[in-house]
């Protein structure tokens, strides 16, 4: 899940100078792109609670998570080049991502009972505070901030990519499951980069807003940040589990 970035491909910084599709229905604002946020995370709740629901009966299997994951992936890339069909898109997103989101939470919640309340009032916290040092300008947005964040994120997309071709080949990366000082430590500092995109997220939606995009980039804006959110969760989850190891 951690190549999901923002630095996602969705929310790179390249999309403000693109040229785009103009359409007669106003420019993007950031309460618009809030309200879309919000349709987004809901289908993305009803969708994970389902997974959660099959997982937890044992009707979802591994292989369909697996690809969900790679299907979620291409819809992402998709929304780059398409945005003005981020609406569709990102529907069908969460509603994919969403069943394998709930799935993956079923399991750490039969092996750690208890973890997914945790998870998800860290994941709001981290939101909320990440969101007001955004707007009290403690952490500013300047192009050597992106840069040093886009290219950590891609090292670590990279990274998970790796592992995850490994895995096929029943090759495990210590530092990614360690439950030991060096895997939580590397947890850690991912959990933490995941939580500084959401940064480039809000501050991508306020340039859109300036910048007078089409009002459909609303639903692009909303959707980076969904992504970015999942990626958080995940990571969060992740952190917990090899705490309570």
């Amino acid at each position: 899940m951690g190549l999901f970035k923002s630095s996602n491909p969705v929310l790179s910084d390249n999309i403000l100078d693109k040229s785009f599709v103009m359409v007669n229905e106003g420019t993007m604002t950031v309460n618009g792109a809030i309200n879309k946020t919000l349709i987004f995370l809901t289908i993305l709740i009803a969708s994970a609670s389902g997974g959660f629901y099959l997982a937890s009966t044992g009707q979802l299997p591994i292989n369909a998570m697996f690809a969900g994951v790679f299907v979620a992936l291409g819809l992402a890339f998709f929304a780059y080049f398409k945005p003005q069909y981020v609406m569709y898109i990102g529907s069908a997103y969460c509603l994919i991502e969403g069943v394998v989101v709930g799935g993956l939470s079923a399991i750490y919640s039969f092996v750690y009972p208890g973890i997914i309340a945790q998870a998800l009032i860290l994941t709001g916290a981290v939101l909320a505070g990440m969101l007001f040092l955004y707007k009290a300008k403690v952490i500013k947005v300047t192009e050597k901030f992106r840069s040093i964040i886009v290219m950590a994120t891609a090292g670590i997309a990279i990274f998970y990519l790796i592992a995850f071709t490994l895995g096929f080949f029943g090759v495990s990366i210590p530092l990614l499951h360690s439950n030991g000082p060096m895997g939580i430590g590397f947890s850690l500092i991912v959990t933490v980069l995941a939580a500084l995109n959401l940064l480039l997220d809000f501050d991508f939606i306020e340039k859109g807003s300036e910048k007078g995009l089409p009002k459909y980039m609303e639903w692009y804006g909303a959707f980076g940040l969904i992504v970015t959110l999942i990626w958080l969760y995940l990571e969060i989850l992740r952190l917990l589990s090899k705490l309570r190891d």
